[in-house]
């Protein structure tokens, strides 16, 4: 444990030098959280796309979204493993920091079972600036939670998980959400339930998943009195409804898990296999971004600040 702490601190410190130097974020992780506490508290639902590497959590800042998201499951996906929870906790704490540095929004991450140690995992994920975390009432080898024949820990197990993430944070803003995937394994009241005991351990957010309809919905922010998570992932089990509607049923985060990844890999997998066919890549041209656009995502222009020589030139005839 002191080893792989030791570990991760030196991959937060090398790459905090270099945020520090090139990183034009104009807030502290401790301003994420406070902020990430205050729109909780705003009664308006907060809209949250899950980014699969950094560029794209600079993306959902700019078109204006609330907080970003880092799944476990586009974690493991993003390193050619399933979501059945292969990663480690260096793997997926080093890519939230990476996520997390460049954005002055909030971040969510899912840290999946609690990768062993809570303590450590929470420790962690607090140290590399991160707003919240989410863990699950699967067992250690975990499936997604819109897949069947999920297993469950029990509930006291859970409790006993939720309170070591509690005791470990440092930063009274540094959110515990546990995440029940009951629903499809005992049925929604007993999931209900579970997540009354989680409450009561000390979370503070209930992500309830796959829950499928309308009355679903309506029936868990019944009977939960705290913050709620919808999650509207495509392809699963659940109803993809409009956020206004899940505002209008109570929910308090809706988050978009996968949709840039796969958005990504269907584009990248359609043009690789025309320029497979056609021998070039004149055809799919308008369906890239631009090195101009590029530049301005990545903010190029400032860096002159640092050095005069870094942007000498000018991006007209590189539309």
């Amino acid at each position: 444990y002191p080893l792989r702490r030791q570990r991760q601190m030196c991959i937060r410190d090398r790459y905090k030098t270099r945020n520090f130097l090139v990183h034009f974020v104009d807030k502290e992780p401790s301003q994420k959280r406070a902020d990430f506490v205050s729109k909780l508290k705003s009664n308006k639902i907060l809209r949250v796309p899950g980014a699969y590497n950094p560029l794209t959590a600079k993306l959902i800042e700019e078109i204006g979204y609330d907080a970003v998201y880092v799944s476990g499951g586009v974690m493991a996906n993003d390193l050619g493993f399933p979501d059945i929870g292969l990663t480690t906790l260096q793997d997926v704490s080093t890519r939230s920091y990476l996520i997390s540095r460049v954005t002055s929004l909030p971040t969510i991450v899912d840290i999946d079972t609690g990768f062993k140690s809570c303590e450590e995992t929470i420790k962690t994920f607090e140290e590399f600036g991160v707003s919240a975390v989410h863990l699950e009432d699967q067992v250690e080898r975990k499936r997604c939670g819109h897949l069947d024949n999920k297993e469950l820990i029990s509930t006291e197990a859970m409790v006993k998980k939720i309170k070591e993430c509690v005791a470990a944070k440092q930063d009274e803003n540094f959110k515990i959400i546990a995440r029940s995937d009951a629903k499809g394994v005992e049925g929604i009241d007993k999931m209900i339930d579970r997540c009354k005991a989680y409450i009561d351990a000390g979370a503070e957010i209930i992500f309830p998943e796959a829950l499928q309809d309308e009355k679903d919905f309506e029936k868990v922010r019944k009977e939960l009195s705290c913050y709620l998570l919808a999650n509207m992932t495509e392809f699963g089990k659940s109803k993809l409804f409009n956020y206004k509607e899940l505002e209008n049923f109570g929910y308090n985060i809706v988050i978009y898990p996968v949709t840039t990844q796969r958005l990504a890999m269907k584009n990248v997998e359609d043009g690789l296999r025309d320029i497979f066919v056609d021998g070039h890549q004149n055809n799919i041209i308008d369906k890239m971004q631009t090195r101009k656009r590029l530049y301005e995502l990545v903010e190029y222009e400032k860096y002159n600040s640092l050095d005069e020589k870094i942007y000498n030139f000018s991006t007209e005839g590189h539309e």
